[in-house]
């Protein structure tokens, strides 16, 4: 089995600007590409489980958020990082794929014969943190940002995505 880390795109990746869906407009977090390097070298496989309800709710194509993430899969390249796969929600309100639900990790569950319980989520709102519970990922941890806390007592809070290195 692996171990894996789900990423949220934006928030913890990149800057969360709403809506984001051009290159010019995505800034990557201060230490994200140095953490990741830290927990491919650690023998994680790197995940990104994001909601883009702008899709859905006609901000931007799915074309627009397909050519973008190729983008940034290609800047992760550019310093050494493996994305093993980018799973979207594009749906708006109701999926069992849209977090706080758990259907995007349960897919790369699936797909890549993961260890939950030996894995880690980093989200920067509580529908992070509420997908990773419902899919039973081992290690919940908090970005801590402008929205919304999750509840409970059950998840670790940090301010940098590079505290995250203690965890590995």
């Amino acid at each position: 089995m692996n171990k894996a880390i789900f990423l949220d795109r934006d928030g913890v990746i990149n800057e969360d600007g709403g809506y984001i869906y051009k290159p010019e407009d995505f800034h990557f977090k201060d230490g994200i590409f140095d953490f990741c390097r830290a927990a491919g070298d650690k023998g994680y496989l790197l995940i990104v489980c994001t909601n883009q309800s702008g899709i859905a709710r006609g901000y931007y194509t799915e074309e627009e958020y397909l050519a973008l993430n190729d983008w940034m899969l290609e800047e992760f390249k550019k310093y050494g990082v493996r994305i093993a796969k980018t799973y979207c929600c594009p749906d708006y309100p109701d999926s069992p794929d849209r977090k706080p639900n758990s259907g995007m990790l349960l897919k790369a569950k699936m797909e890549f014969d993961i260890d939950m319980a030996g894995s880690i989520i980093i989200g920067d709102k509580a529908s992070d943190i509420e997908a990773g519970r419902g899919a039973e990922v081992g290690k919940l941890i908090y970005l801590q940002s402008s929205y919304d806390k999750p509840n409970g007592a059950d998840f670790e809070i940090i301010i940098s995505i590079m505290e995250v290195v203690k965890f590995l």
